[in-house]
């Protein structure tokens, strides 16, 4: 992927906002440093593009997927972690406009949206390959208020096998992290775990041309498909306004379900 695509994708914007309203963090422990006398004796600070690079090193230079991405969060080398829950999905729960029920994000990292969308009236399930994304989802959301209705989970999307079924299931930066060699498997899996009146909601980013990965270019064909021939189809497609601005014009925003004479069968 060029450099130039990957800073936006790892942008400083994800720095900022782990301090947003959203994230439950504040500034109160900063106080400002007086300056070295002598500027040279600080080293400088790390750029954009060198991120990148350590992060496709580290990653590329793992044994295993499983090894690659478990490092990569244990270095923190997560440019895709916004460290805050997706404004768009926040937007929809606030205005009602999600299934309640069980709910399932795969590939949850941090957990900023498994804790947004918990309540009462919806128990989410958030699973990550990585055993270091678990440990620190686990850890920000352990003074969450609404902790016993949301649950983490270390194991495989794809070879997971839970006994409940679920009525909303939510991929960002999952479906574009795959292989994509691997993304009919994703979409039988999704089939699989979906009620037949569940609702699938996806992020799609990044919508745009360039090439290898992570993160792999995606399009809505792509998610088309492998999602058509399985009954799902989109409802609602249209770009995604709520989008950080990093990613604003490369993300849409999608919502499928089978049809009804599907869901009946």
């Amino acid at each position: 992927m060029p450099s130039s695509l990957l800073a936006q994708y790892y942008s400083p914007l994800r720095i900022l906002t782990r301090f947003s309203p959203h994230s439950g963090m504040r500034f109160k422990n900063m106080t400002a440093r007086k300056p070295n006398k002598v500027a040279h004796d600080s080293p400088s600070p790390i750029t954009a593009d060198e991120t990148i690079n350590m992060f496709q090193q580290v990653f590329h230079s793992q044994p295993t997927t499983i090894n690659g991405w478990d490092k990569c969060w244990q270095q923190g080398l997560t440019p895709w972690d916004l460290g805050c829950p997706a404004p768009v999905l926040v937007h929809l729960n606030n205005t009602g406009s999600l299934p309640k029920g069980r709910a399932l994000v795969p590939g949850c990292g941090s957990g900023y949206d498994v804790v947004a969308i918990a309540s009462a009236e919806r128990h989410v399930v958030g699973v990550d390959l990585s055993d270091n994304a678990i440990k620190r989802a686990t850890e920000l959301s352990s003074r969450s208020p609404n902790a016993e209705h949301f649950t983490f989970l270390k194991t495989d999307f794809f070879t997971w096998c839970p006994t409940q079924l679920f009525d909303l299931i939510f991929d960002y930066t999952f479906f574009c992290a795959i292989e994509p060699g691997l993304r009919s498997q994703w979409a039988r899996k999704i089939s699989d775990l979906l009620k037949p009146d569940g609702e699938l909601i996806t992020l799609m980013f990044p919508v745009d041309d360039h090439e290898g990965g992570p993160p792999y270019k995606v399009s809505v064909a792509d998610y088309e498909e492998v999602l058509h021939p399985l009954g799902l189809k989109a409802t609602y497609i249209a770009e995604n306004e709520l989008a950080v601005a990093p990613r604003m014009g490369r993300e849409k925003l999608g919502r499928w379900r089978r049809s009804a004479v599907q869901a009946a069968l």
